[in-house]
Parts: C-alpha cells; sequence; structure tokens
C-alpha cells in the first residue's frame, strides 16, 4: 500500500522531482522511483535511474528496476541485470518481459553459471531451468553432462539433480 501511494504521488509531482527524489532518497523511495518510471515522462532521463540500480546489490532496487520500467534497457544490459538477479537470489518472476526477451545468449549465460554451481557442488534455482530448457542444443552442449560422472561426488549429485530437473 506504501508504495503504490509513492508511485500515485510521484506520478502527479512529474518527472524532475521523482529524478531528483531518487538522486536524494532512501532505499523505498528509489525503489518507489523505479517502480513509477512507466507512468512518468522521463524518456532517456529513465535510463541512468535504472543503470544506477543495477550497479546495486539491494535486492529491492535491482528487482525494480528490472520491472517493467526495464523496457528501455538494451538487450545486453537487460541480459546483464537478469543474470544479477540469479546472482542476488531475486526470483525471476520479478523481471518484465522475461518469455519475450529471453535467448540464447541469456541462456548460455544462465548454462554458464548453472556449471559454475555444479562444479561447486551447489544447487541451481529452479527458475533459471525453464529458460535453459528453451534451448535444447545449448543445453546438449554444455559441460554439466561431463560433471555428472566426476570423481567429487558434489559435483557428480549435483549435476545429476539439475540434469533430471532440465528433462
Amino acid at each position: 500500500m506504501d508504495e503504490a501511494a509513492r508511485v500515485v504521488l510521484l506520478a502527479g509531482a512529474g518527472a524532475e522531482a521523482a529524478a531528483d527524489l531518487y538522486a536524494r532518497g532512501d532505499r523505498a523511495e528509489r525503489r518507489a522511483v523505479l517502480r513509477a518510471l512507466p507512468y512518468l515522462d522521463l524518456g532517456p532521463g529513465a535510463l541512468p535511474l535504472i543503470e544506477d540500480a543495477l550497479r546495486t546489490n539491494d535486492i529491492a532496487l535491482v528487482g525494480a528496476a528490472l520491472g517493467p520500467a526495464a523496457a528501455v534497457l538494451d538487450i545486453g544490459t537487460w541480459r546483464q541485470g537478469v543474470l544479477k538477479c540469479v546472482f542476488l537470489g531475486i526470483p525471476l518472476s520479478a523481471v518484465a518481459g522475461l518469455d519475450e526477451r529471453t535467448d540464447a545468449e541469456l541462456a548460455r549465460m544462465l548454462l554458464d553459471f548453472a556449471h559454475e554451481r555444479v562444479a561447486a557442488g551447489r544447487d541451481v534455482p529452479a527458475d533459471v531451468l525453464p529458460l535453459v530448457r528453451r534451448f535444447p542444443a545449448l543445453l546438449d552442449a554444455s559441460p554439466i553432462h561431463a560433471e555428472a560422472a566426476s570423481p567429487v561426488p558434489r559435483r557428480a549429485e549435483a549435476a545429476r539433480r539439475v540434469l533430471a530437473a532440465l528433462r
């Protein structure tokens, strides 16, 4: 409720006030500005705010930056933002346009991430798997398959769990 009220107030205050609030505001105010961006007429001025939020490790700001306002991001920056969500443990359901913008390059990046996790004997976040599953050729070429035969039990078990989930 608090955030919705902030968005309504920001939409009424205008673009200049919102940009100023983002620059001077606390975490909640910055998040509200990011969520209000689709309703403000910031034009190219929205991009630096979103990029600033993506440079943080604040899960609330990163999640808000990849909401509807993220439509203005170029595909490379957007992909990096998605990967940052995965690293920070932000559910990918927070990412606006995920179904439409997911491409082979994002799937490759996520597979590289998954391989790093498997090599460390760790699980891969479940919301990564449906995106990877869309690109079977990439999955078939993934070194995760070789990890299933690793002499290191943790790695082999992690690989088997990922591969089973991807079937």
